[in-house]
This record gives C-alpha cells, structure tokens and sequence, in this order.
C-alpha cells in the first residue's frame, strides 16, 4: 500500500530583478501617498481662503502705531466706549494682550475711569475695526476699512451704537470706482492698485472728515457734523479726469448690530419711504432715520442688518465738484410720521428721488 504523500510546489525565489522592481512599485506608492497629502493640504487651504477669510478679516485690521498719543487715543476709545476686550485691543493695535493690560493701567482706563457722555450733541468716534460691524453676509465685507466708518452712539443706551459707513461704495460709469472693504473688484484691484489706509480726522469744531484722491485723480470727500438731536452730513465729488462722469451712485450703509432692539435679521422691522431708511426697535418705540438728497433707492439688508438710503450725484463735468448731503437721527415715540414731517420742516433732509 502506498501512502498518500502531499506534494509541495516550491516557489521561485525572487531574483534581483524582482527586488527593483518591487522596490520602484513601492517608491511610486509612497509618491502618490505624499501626492495625495499635499493635494489635500492645498484643498484646506483654498477652503480657508474663500469660507474662512469673512471671520479671519478682523486679523487683518491691525494698525500699529509709535505715537503713544494716538495709541492713547484709541485704547479710550475701544476699552472705555466700544467696550473691546483685551483681546480685540490687542488684534487692532498689534500690542501682546499683556502690553495691552499694562498700557490699560499705566493711563487709568477702565470700567471706572469711563468719562460722561456729551450731552449737547449725538456722541460720535471712529469705529476702531477688528470687530466686524456686521451680524451676517461677511463674505460680502471682507477686511472693512474702518476709515470709512463712525460709530453714531444711541442716545438712550449707553453701550448700543450704530455703524454708518460713509461712502460703503462709489459706482460710475468707469465702474465699481471705490469699495470700503474687499468683496468684488473695482477698477483698482482689476488693475493690481491697492488703495493706502487713512484715518478719520477731528476738526477742532468736533466734525470728523475724510477725503481721498483717487489714482485717476477723482476726488471725494465728506464732513460729518455732530448736532443736538442729528448728525448733518456734506459728501463731495471733485473731477479730475478729463472725461465727463455719469451714473455716479453712493452706498452709504447704517449698520445695526451693536444697536440693541434693532439687530434682528429682517426687513420687517424696516420702513423705506420717500427716500428715508427707516429701522423701529422690537417694541418700536424707538428709531434709527437715515436719509441722502438727493436719494437713488432705499433699502435694506436683512442679513446686515443694516439701512441704506443711496444718494446719487449728478453727472460731473472735468474740473467740476458736486454735491451731496445726509442725515441720521434717533426718535423715541410712537409717531414716526410726524418725527418725518418735523425732519423736513427743518430743510435739513428734504429728500429728493432721482432714478
């Protein structure tokens, strides 16, 4: 009988040959696993720069200063004011956050030194940036410059501010001519020119005023004048191209986050009438007016919140300047028809519409 015996086949030893091979096969696995890492990395980074940049823009508003006056200045203005944490100090000045606690205490500014509002006239300061002035839609506000922007301090509420930006945008018929943040392109990023900061400047009158030239040589300026009960505006446009411009619309933006009882993110609360932009608080009971003359459209961005009404200048001859002029106020009342009435009564605000 013969036994049953399992034959073995015995595989062939692998050649040098075989070893090359195995090891480029390896080394091409390991290029694409590097490969596919750093596709991925790239991929993060793109997302980051178009889904994180609105939230990241406040990182790009620091504006350093040597000037221990000036930076005395703002540190007033944030701590006592717009009540900035350290942390928001420090992302606008540049300082570390415990520079920021020992200037805050070297110069006595505190929650006890707070100075006593104006009461002759509407309590108005640059708005500092950093902390963005919008609740929603920062894709559409990226990086705001805050030379644009004041803070218009409610009269009854000591924290609650509104934030008007004056010009948020310029348009003609050369195209997007100005933008007071990054979010589509003007003729000026279409071209490569990146526009240089400015500040606000107090007039010994109290008024603040800004002006820019343009690098065609457009010019444009506007002087927010402090009143009792409203803030009288005067915006200019100077042309100094040699070619007449047209269609030359303004946004001017009212923004109402840091305003409390008006940051609801809707239109309802929102009245635009005869060329007024109009927001009631949630009891409504109190209320924001703005209004331009002469006035193009207003409205409203619900995701803001905020209210436009946007002027529009006539059409500017070479050489020639034109003229705008606005206004913004705050009611307490329930008759919002006769607070519009007594506003033109005064001749300060009587609103024109053109299309």
């Amino acid at each position: 009988m013969v036994a049953n015996v399992k034959r073995f086949r015995l595989k062939r030893l692998p050649t040098l040959s075989d070893m090359s091979t195995h090891r480029e096969r390896l080394q091409k696995y390991n290029f694409l696993v590097e490969l596919n890492k750093m596709m991925m990395r790239i991929f993060v980074l793109f997302l980051g720069c178009f889904c994180l940049t609105p939230s990241m823009a406040q990182e790009t508003q620091t504006r350093p200063t040597d000037d221990p006056q000036i930076l005395r200045g703002w540190l007033e203005n944030m701590a006592w004011h717009h009540r900035y944490s350290n942390e928001e100090i420090a992302q606008v000045t540049g300082l570390s956050i415990g520079d920021t606690a020992q200037y805050l205490e070297r110069w006595g500014i505190s929650e006890e030194t707070r100075p006593a509002r104006p009461t002759d006239k509407l309590f108005v300061l640059p708005y500092p940036g950093g902390r963005h002035p919008r609740i929603g839609f920062l894709d559409g506000a990226i990086e705001p410059q805050r030379e644009t922007k004041l803070s218009v301090f409610c009269p009854w509420d000591e924290t609650s501010y509104v934030v008007a930006d004056f010009p948020e945008a310029i348009w003609s018929n050369l195209g997007l001519t100005y933008l007071a943040h990054t979010h589509i392109d003007t003729i000026w990023t279409k071209q490569g020119i990146q526009l240089a900061q400015q500040e606000w400047q107090l007039l010994p009158d109290g008024a603040f005023e800004a002006t820019r030239v343009l690098p065609n040589q457009i010019e444009f300026g506007i002087k927010v004048i402090p009143r009792r009960d409203h803030l009288q505006m005067k915006m200019r446009l100077t042309n100094g191209t040699d070619a007449t411009l047209t269609d030359l619309r303004v946004q001017n933006c009212v923004m109402l986050k840091a305003a409390a009882g008006f940051n609801r993110q809707s239109n309802d609360n929102k009245v635009f009438r005869d060329g007024y932009a109009i927001a009631k608080s949630d009891l409504a009971d109190r209320w924001v007016i703005s209004a331009w003359d002469p006035v193009h459209q207003a409205w409203g961005n619900d995701q803001c919140p905020c209210l436009h009404s946007d002027p529009k200048f006539p059409d500017c001859q070479p050489g020639e300047t034109q003229w705008l002029r606005g206004w913004l106020s705050f009611y307490e009342g329930a008759d919002i028809d006769a607070e519009i009435k007594r506003i033109e009564a005064t001749g300060c605000a009587r609103i024109r519409c053109i299309m």
